[in-house]
């Protein structure tokens, strides 16, 4: 085995393979597909302060190469995590990284307050890109003025690593990355999905129930993957790559172009084995190019061809 351990703020993880949030619920329902001890970490559904019961049905589409969610943070707050979920997913040996929601940013500050409190949870997400709520997710993520005030409103509580996920959905992802870098985040995460909306021509109607929706899969990819390498070119602070990997071959793209860590999301629903399939494929392209460890290659683009 190559030595496939990746550092993220003053977090390590085991191996550079993570799972996405909102396609791996809490972990706990992949058990029988997976062993989830082998994962570097999983990213838990998002979490809001109270029950929210998401958007109508229907509230997902499969489109070319991809899929559009709408599913809209659809979850039982976070005293029903703390309560409920964390007991049963924490005997696994891999980081558990809640994924924090707000529509305020009172609201990030009290499911993050809450957590905060759990010496076993070492991270959190922050996430200010979600494209499927009307109010909060990406409202923070599009602007820089309400990215830096969120960010830092966490920072000043939050004694974890704080991983905050990006929105690709603006016009310089690298100059929002930088902002939040100077408001405290440890790391970033990108991309969420983009916005993007289904038609059903024969009645004229939208697919889905809010009209527009968050558009993942393979078909996002390339864009994914040219916004990880800007990103990381203008940060400091590691930076973890999602968006459209499907298999091992992508994860090591987005580390070749600066990932330092990958989150499977889409994948999971076609494969719920892929993310241990993608670990083993990465120490293969290791072993088999003659490297010792994963931190060799990234950031191990060549700029020539």
């Amino acid at each position: 085995m190559a030595d496939l351990k990746v550092k993220i703020g003053n977090l390590e993880f085991k191996n550079p393979v993570t799972t996405a949030s909102g396609t791996f619920g809490s972990g706990q329902e992949y058990s029988d597909f997976i062993d989830l001890n082998k994962l570097g970490g999983i990213f838990v559904k998002g979490i809001t302060p109270k029950n929210r019961e998401g958007n109508p049905y229907p509230r997902m589409a499969e489109t070319a190469s991809g899929m559009l969610n709408a599913v809209g943070l659809q979850n039982k707050g976070v005293d029903y995590f703390i309560e409920e979920i964390y007991p049963v997913v924490k005997k696994f040996d891999t980081h558990i990284i809640p994924n924090v929601n707000g529509s305020s940013i009172e609201e990030y500050l009290e499911v993050t307050e809450k957590l905060n409190n759990i010496d076993d949870i070492k991270a959190i997400e922050l996430n200010i890109s979600c494209p499927n709520v009307k109010e909060g997710g990406m409202a923070f993520g599009v602007k820089k003025s309400s990215a830096i005030a969120v960010t830092k409103a966490v920072r000043e509580i939050c004694d974890k690593t704080l991983i905050v996920k990006l929105s690709p959905n603006v016009t310089d992802i690298a100059d929002m990355a930088k902002a939040v870098e100077d408001s405290g985040a440890d790391a970033v995460s990108l991309v969420n999905t983009f916005l993007g909306m289904a038609i059903n021509h024969k009645t004229r109607k939208p697919v889905l129930s809010t009209i527009t929706g968050g558009l993942s899969g393979p078909a996002i990819k390339p864009i994914a993957l040219r916004m990880v390498w800007q990103v990381s070119n203008a940060v400091k602070i590691p930076v973890i790559g999602l968006g459209g990997i499907m298999n091992a071959g992508d994860a090591i793209e987005f580390i070749l172009a600066g990932a330092s860590a990958v989150q499977i999301g889409t994948a999971n629903f076609i494969d719920p084995q892929i993310s241990v399939k993608i670990i083993d494929g990465i120490n293969d392209y290791l072993n088999e190019n003659n490297f010792n460890s994963v931190k060799e290659i990234i950031g191990g683009l060549m700029r020539e061809i």
